[in-house]
């Protein structure tokens, strides 16, 4: 990755975190419910019956709920959980699922661990970012693992990233190993962005 590349992503995740660190407790809240309601259609019209999620850190927009209410509903939702080689491992959530500190501070599920390759056979997969860009490139907060989920994929399913309304712009730094997604969930929409990427 170029110096420049990298600093204009530096940059931009600097900015975008002390946004969101601006957020009232009221607007995290209501965007958690938004993105319930906005993936709650999206799995109903994909007919999702098992996919990938991810839980939300407190300054991300909120997924915890959906995630229980999609248990509830009988879709079979795979967690990751990060491995200090880069790699994710995954977890089923099961209504026994308890949550505790990963690597990184990240929420994560104490379940049984299924390897990265858990996700090959998924409907559809809900990941995080820092901003999203008209084009379907994703930015994300730098360590790289879903990049590295994303890139290793062969057949891939539909990919949407979760993004505060205001983190969907015109365009993001990029470098070759960047993976993109498919469209994008927000508190008030989702938006399908490069439907013809597998």
């Amino acid at each position: 990755m170029s110096d420049a590349i990298a600093d204009a992503k530096r940059a931009l995740r600097a900015e975008l975190r002390e946004r969101r660190q601006l957020m009232s407790q009221q607007a995290m809240e209501s965007a958690a419910h938004g993105i319930r309601e906005q993936l709650d259609v999206l799995t109903n019209e994909l007919g999702v019956q098992s996919m990938s999620c991810f839980l939300s850190t407190p300054s991300e927009p909120g997924t915890h709920e959906f995630v229980r209410g999609a248990v509830e509903r009988g879709i079979r939702v795979l967690l990751p959980i990060t491995r200090a080689d880069g790699l994710l491992d995954w977890s089923v959530v099961t209504d026994d699922t308890s949550v505790q500190e990963g690597l990184f501070g990240i929420p994560e599920p104490d379940g049984e661990l299924l390897g990265p390759i858990a996700v090959d056979d998924v409907d559809l997969l809900v990941i995080p970012a820092a901003a999203v860009d008209k084009t379907g490139m994703r930015l994300g907060w730098g360590r790289g693992y879903f990049d590295k989920t994303l890139g290793s994929m062969e057949q891939r399913p539909p990919v949407y990233a979760v993004v505060f309304d205001s983190e969907f712009v015109d365009a993001v730094p990029q470098d070759l190993h960047d993976q993109p997604v498919t469209g994008i969930v927000t508190p008030t929409r989702t938006l399908t962005l490069a439907p013809e990427r597998r």
